[in-house]
């Protein structure tokens, strides 16, 4: 009953749930914008998907946000964060209207990525900045780990639910690229709005910059990174966690990039399947519900799973459930096998990610939480496209490949056995 009273709790806290409805509008874009990226680069008719072309995509949007993150930590620590929030949002709401243009008017793939990136960049600034203003809104410390199994998986869902829409308007309305992007522009602008209602003081940073400190703030970026990485450093626990999670999403990521060649080619008509690209969208749609399925259980297992055996203990759980789960259902590479891998790679992902916030957000102070979260989300961003490079060189077309399915299972079993080792150290 303690985690239901929490989270009743948390519900009636009227600034909670103001900074979890901007949360949910935005990753319902997020949702909508992803679903019509990957339908336009992997599932086009026009265009040759391969393990080395989806590899590629990830790195243009992904890899330049890491450059662009160290900035934005240091100025999430000094702009006003519900600013950030705002016009964060707004400017997607521009950039989405300008990409669903770019691909009516059938612009060159070099501008249509390079919108892309940037409604990306903006995406992990915003992101950042709702984890970093979660402890403003949360009325006492101990409903944190409640609060962290709340917010992120709830806008994971949301993101699959805006995904799920997507895939409902490319499968039976329009297979344009175009018409799946307009949707997420109206849900940023939602989330824009939604962000009005918020004291712009109320979620911090306690002194943030005016514009006649901004020039100096960005001069010293290099020195407030610096200060962010040894802050972890010296806060060991938040940084074990971080580099736990980072390889689970490198595993996270290469099981991704197989699913989709999977889906593509080898459960289509193409490369031998027998259904057709619709079928192979459609089996993508599904994984990623029931991903977010695992995501939901996650969330209401993490907060007993972190009571029982700490944070540390329930990563450890998470990792060694999906080392023995994963090639126990991956190395048939059949659609319903699959498919329950999705859910239990959605449940393992999510879990230890709701106890390494809980980590990071309790163990780091408040001053550098926005560059902590910011060095989260690069970490995030480098593993998945080192993944999506690997992935490049292990898989074959159509995506079978015992290697590396052997390969992850590995990882997430040294994840398991290092976090259990630590928790008995630390």
């Amino acid at each position: 009953m303690t985690v239901v009273g929490d989270l009743w709790r948390l519900l009636q806290l009227p600034d909670f749930r103001r900074l979890l409805a901007i949360r949910l509008l935005s990753q319902s874009a997020d949702g909508v914008f992803q679903v019509a990226l990957a339908a336009y680069v992997v599932f086009s008719p026009e265009k040759e998907a391969s393990p080395a072309a989806v590899a590629s995509a990830m790195a243009v949007l992904l890899l330049p946000y890491s450059l662009i993150g160290p900035f934005a930590g240091v100025l999430l620590d000094r702009w006003r964060r519900r600013q950030v929030l705002l016009h964060g949002n707004l400017i997607r709401t521009a950039l989405t209207a300008g990409t669903a243009l770019l691909v009516v008017a059938g612009a060159p793939d070099a501008l249509f990525y390079l919108a892309a990136l940037s409604v990306t960049a903006v995406n992990r600034f915003v992101l950042a900045g709702l984890s970093a203003a979660l402890p403003r809104v949360v009325d006492e410390e101990r409903r944190l780990v409640t609060a962290n199994a709340l917010t992120p998986t709830a806008g994971t869902l949301a993101a699959t639910f805006g995904g799920g829409a997507a895939l409902v308007v490319r499968l039976t309305v329009s297979d344009s690229a175009a018409v799946m992007v307009l949707p997420a522009a109206a849900l940023y602008l939602a989330a824009a709005l939604a962000a009005l209602r918020i004291r712009p003081q109320l979620l911090g940073p306690a002194s943030p910059l005016d514009g006649r400190q901004l020039l100096a703030a960005l001069a010293g970026t290099v020195r407030g990174l610096t200060d962010g990485v040894r802050h972890l450093a010296e806060r060991r626990r938040a940084g074990y966690a971080l580099l736990a999670m980072t390889v689970m999403r490198f595993c996270y990521g290469a099981l991704t990039v197989m699913l989709l060649m999977l889906c593509r080619y080898a459960w289509t008509g193409e490369e031998g399947g027998s259904g057709s690209e619709a079928d192979g969208l459609a089996m993508l749609g599904l994984a990623v519900g029931l991903s977010g399925a695992g995501f939901f259980t996650a969330a209401v297992l993490s907060p007993s799973g972190v009571g029982a055996l700490g944070a540390y203990g329930w990563i450890a759980a998470c990792a060694a459930g999906a080392a023995v789960l994963e090639p126990s259902l991956g190395l048939f590479f059949a659609p319903a096998p699959a498919l329950a891998a999705a859910f239990v790679l959605g449940l393992a992902t999510q879990g230890a990610k709701i106890a390494t916030d809980t980590v990071v957000q309790s163990s780091v102070d408040d001053a550098f939480r926005g560059r902590a979260f910011t060095l989260y989300d690069m970490l995030f961003n480098v593993s998945f496209v080192a993944a999506s490079a690997v992935a490049a060189l292990v898989l074959p077309p159509d995506g079978r490949s015992v290697p590396l399915v052997v390969g992850v299972a590995l990882l997430y079993g040294a994840v398991a056995s290092a976090m259990a080792w630590s928790r008995r150290r630390l």
